[in-house]
């Protein structure tokens, strides 16, 4: 039976693919910060409030075409970790990498999130 979290992330990802953003940043304390790591024009800490300055940035960049599919997802009463795949197209190229968020979870909403690419200097190319 999985954890109560993940059922949450789960969702949370779900309203994210769906475009959702309200519900999405309705299970997020409004403490949270997002931080995204490296040198690209993504990269840095964001807030409930600051949330779509970041979402804005990934889909400009993008043109539109970012998605991310979740592949294993497992939390527990305080943590977080998601596996992913994000794709999109950067003019004409496509790009694809494998990352990791870890969430930070506290009395039912996400606290805490930062970006883990498994190969930094790809993703600071993949959004510069």
């Amino acid at each position: 039976m999985a954890h109560p979290n993940e059922v949450r992330l789960q969702e949370l990802y779900a309203a994210f693919a769906k475009g959702d953003l309200p519900a999405v940043l309705g299970m997020c304390a409004d403490s949270i910060q997002f931080r995204v790591p490296g040198s690209s024009p993504a990269a840095g800490t964001y807030t409930k409030g600051t949330f779509m300055d970041l979402v804005g940035k990934v889909m400009q960049m993008s043109g539109g075409t970012f998605s991310e599919e979740a592949h294993t997802v497992v939390a527990n009463d305080h943590h977080g970790a998601v596996l992913l795949t994000h794709r999109f197209r950067r003019g004409d190229v496509p790009v694809e990498y494998r990352t990791v968020h870890i969430w930070e979870i506290r009395d039912g909403l996400f606290t805490g999130f930062t970006e883990w690419p498994g190969d930094q200097g790809a993703f600071d190319k993949a959004w510069s």
